[in-house]
């Protein structure tokens, strides 16, 4: 990747390689989107421009990747097109900064919160109490909106959100007065209510009318085109009243609607930013930082270096427990290693002077001094991040429930208004002599003012927030659509091995002894207990855990890679590889059948000797996690089919299959090996979700249909996932299949809900007989079916989600 380029101050996109031959690409970082409406509108406005030939927006991650032909259009041509459409952008090698994105929510709010009174204040000027029917647009419009906005408002406190809600119901209460004592006439009613409509379109919100126009130049019939024709023709409308052409006209009616139908628009953008807002925030607390600085030797003086100035020939220091910041070779030094989160290896390695080390691992147990070998776009980690853009980019794009109505029924609203009005036009000229002109008027904007549902916005993001706080309660991060959406319809599962279906730890799990097997582990506990080897930790531990003594030793001594000789009690023992007791004239005759059985096995064997006279054997390896049996048996019921994927050797791979009964294996996997698996076993079509936890697993989780990362992952795997899962427990992937179904089934109930009241009030629009009115019925009937239908038994949820505005730390 190049350094990003800069436009005056800022720096606005990177510059990265493209797969495509001739082509380059670029990445922008963008703010401003709220849902996948916004990136179906930002992949159709930037490929219909010339020499534009693949965009991948990722909402999650708020960044396009475009490849273009620099030859037919450059870079600024792009961003550009972006701002035109509505967007920021900021600098792309950065995170948006948490108080940014709290601004945002906070200066949405105070949009809604106007839009919200301005509805009520038209509301009243348009109420005439005369049945149930008359007051059930107020009612719910009150019992919905009214909570939401002291919710908005309650952080500042109690009184001040009291008060805040008062000051939002006042307008209305004046207006309703005026009109009941005749100091506001049905004139002086429709001009007000004009006057409202006019300031909520162009003064509170826009930025959609903006996005509308800029979408429908490019000829892209989204959900802000629908929005603006339908509060257009509730202006126009309202305008034709005002000329008094026609008696007994609905002025202001028409004009109410254009301002109800903004406010529930306004919502759903609000309620989007704020379900995408806090997935994404809470990722951000999982990820540590990212060390960017390495411990550079030069001159026999050590400083922090940042890694962008490290260079291929560089010493670099390593101390213990530290990650290795670098790929080089060992230079000075002895340790062992962490492979696991990058390889898989679940047992560490021992490194010495010329062995290669990889950037990303962690230093164990000794000092290193390392030659850095590779840096910038060769060294491991550049190349796995490739691997996930990669993936990412090819992708193949889920076509979201709502975009897919949306595509067929925008234009039948268009075509049936025009219809409608035409249709009364004609007819009534040819039938009556002279064109019906209320009529088709009244046929024409019914039908568009009737068209838009705008209870469509809400119905995926409510039954989102419903979905994502409870599987917050149970320790699953839910971040994307896809996760919701495409869950359900997966039929293989690919698991990693280390850390996802193990334990990931070396530990003691087998002990062959031809002596006392207690006196025999608490031997080579005390002969290791001076020792920092991982393995050597894990037989103190297991001695510990069992209450051996561990006694002192004396004369200590660690053959690097080999083993450990020490004086215990008054022998000399050792501890070490079978070879390395039989170089020292150690016969191990007796345990050759026991050692050659475990290391079939999968097993790291420690042979134990004292006074030149054989012990026993200690195997030592990764443990399948205790739920990983259960796990396994509930995605079996589920119909998932099991494969099982590591880095790791064959023979610990099939022994561990062996035990949980998966029987489609693939070990020995290099990090961009498993998104290829993943993509052969897409090929036919069939829906593939990934498990794991590793930089390794990073490019297969993106290129799954549904990725799920462990939460004691590494931060480039949960930045990966689609899903996170917090609990140390693999049977919440079951857990969260279960709510991702049961929340996209909520979805498609509440999009059906959306569609039939204004689906059902279109073809009676058409007869010219509607009034306004009943369109705003249709949109009280349908958000408030909605938001029962989605959180009607937990509206805490809602409402904590609300109240979290403003404030760190919160989920």
């Amino acid at each position: 990747m190049t350094a990003p380029a800069d436009s005056g101050t800022e720096q606005l996109w990177a510059e990265e390689p493209s797969h495509l031959a001739g082509h380059a690409r670029i990445r922008a970082r963008i703010a401003g989107l709220h849902c996948s409406l916004c990136t179906g509108t930002i992949e159709k406005a930037l490929g219909r421009q010339a020499g534009v030939d693949q965009v991948a927006v990722s909402l999650t991650h708020e960044q396009a990747l475009v490849d273009y032909d620099p030859a037919l259009i450059a870079p600024e041509d792009i961003l550009a097109t972006l701002r035109d459409i509505g967007y920021d952008l900021y600098d792309p090698r950065k995170l948006r900064p948490f108080e940014d994105e709290e601004a945002d929510l906070v200066r949405e709010g105070k949009r809604l919160l106007a839009a919200v009174a301005a509805s009520l204040a038209a509301i009243a000027l348009i109420l005439e109490v005369s049945g149930i029917w008359s007051v059930l647009v107020p009612a719910s419009v009150v019992a919905l909106m009214v909570p939401v906005s002291y919710a908005i408002v309650r952080p500042a406190g109690r009184t001040r959100a009291a008060l805040g809600a008062l000051l939002i119901i006042a307008p209305a209460a004046l207006a309703y007065t005026a009109r009941e004592t005749g100091l506001i006439g049905d004139t002086a009613a429709g001009w007000i209510t004009g006057a409202l409509a006019l300031a909520v379109v162009f003064g509170v919100a826009p930025h959609i009318l903006r996005m509308a126009y800029q979408a429908a130049r490019r000829r892209i019939l989204n959900q802000h085109v629908l929005l603006e024709v339908g509060a257009f023709a509730g202006i126009a409308g309202g305008v034709i009243g005002l000329t008094n052409l026609l008696p007994d006209y609905p002025t202001a009616p028409f004009f109410a609607v254009t301002v109800l139908v903004a406010n529930y628009h306004i919502f759903s953008e609000w309620l989007s930013l704020l379900v995408k807002t806090r997935s994404s925030q809470a990722v951000r607390k999982l990820l540590d930082l990212q060390p960017d600085t390495a411990r550079v030797v030069r001159d026999g003086a050590e400083r922090d270096v940042p890694i962008a100035e490290v260079a291929a020939g560089d010493l670099v220091r390593v101390r213990p427990g530290e990650r290795i910041p670098v790929d080089g070779r060992v230079s000075d030094g002895y340790s062992t290693v962490d492979l696991s989160l990058v390889t898989g290896e679940s047992v560490p390695v021992d490194r010495a002077v010329g062995d290669e080390v990889v950037g990303g691992s962690i230093n164990a147990s000794g000092t290193l001094l390392v030659e850095v070998t590779r840096v910038g776009t060769d060294s491991f980690l550049a190349q796995v991040v490739r691997h996930v853009e990669d993936a990412r980019a090819l992708k193949p794009g889920i076509l979201h429930l709502v975009d897919r109505v949306l595509r067929v029924y925008t234009p039948t609203v268009l075509i049936v208004a025009a219809l409608a009005l035409l249709g009364w036009l004609a007819g009534s000229w040819l039938l009556a002599g002279e064109p019906d002109v209320r009529r088709a008027v009244f046929a024409g904007l019914g039908v568009l003012v009737m068209g838009y549902p705008c209870a469509v916005g809400i119905a995926a993001p409510l039954a989102i927030v419903r979905a994502a706080g409870e599987a917050a309660d149970l320790g699953i991060i839910m971040r994307t659509g896809e996760a919701f959406q495409t869950f359900g319809q997966v039929r293989t599962i690919v698991l990693d091995k280390t850390g996802t279906l193990t334990e990931g730890r070396p530990g003691v799990r087998e002990i062959e002894a031809l002596v006392d097997e207690d006196g025999l582990l608490a031997t080579a506990a005390a002969a290791e207990s001076s020792s920092e080897h991982p393995l050597a930790r894990a037989i103190v531990d297991a001695a510990t855990d069992q209450g051996l003594a561990v006694r002192a030793a004396e004369n200590f001594e660690s053959v690097t890679g080999f083993g450990v000789i020490a004086r215990v009690a008054g022998r000399d023992v050792l501890v070490g590889r079978p070879g390395f007791l039989a170089g020292r004239g150690v016969n191990l005759s007796q345990l050759a059948a026991a050692i050659d059985r475990l290391e079939a096995a999968g097993r790291t064997v420690v042979a134990v000797a004292a006074d030149s006279e054989p012990l026993g054997v200690i195997a030592l390896g990764d443990e399948i996690r205790a739920d990983a049996l259960e796990a396994l048996a509930q995605m079996r019921d589920a119909g998932l089919d099991p494969v099982l994927v590591t880095g790791d050797n064959e023979r610990a791979a099939h022994h561990v299959a062996a035990q949980l009964g998966i029987e489609d294996v693939r070990a020995g996997v290099l990090p961009e090996g498993k998104a290829d698996i993943v993509r052969d076993l897409q090929a036919d079509g069939t829906r593939v979700v990934m498990v794991g936890d590793g930089i390794n697993d990073a490019p297969a989780l993106m290129q799954a249909d549904v990725g799920i990362a462990m939460g004691g992952g590494t931060d480039i795997a949960v930045e990966s996932a689609d899903i996170i899962v917090l609990r140390d427990d693999l049977r919440s992937v079951i857990t969260a299949r279960t709510i991702s179904r049961s929340s996209y089934r909520r979805t498609r109930q509440n999009v059906a809900l959306a569609f039939l009241f204004n689906g059902v009030g279109i073809p009676l629009a058409t007869t010219g007989l509607v009034y306004p009115v009943w369109a705003m019925v249709a949109m009280a009937l349908s958000v408030t079916t909605i938001f029962i239908n989605s959180i009607g038994g937990r509206p805490s949820l809602l409402f904590q989600a609300i109240g979290s505005v403003g404030r760190r730390g919160t989920p």
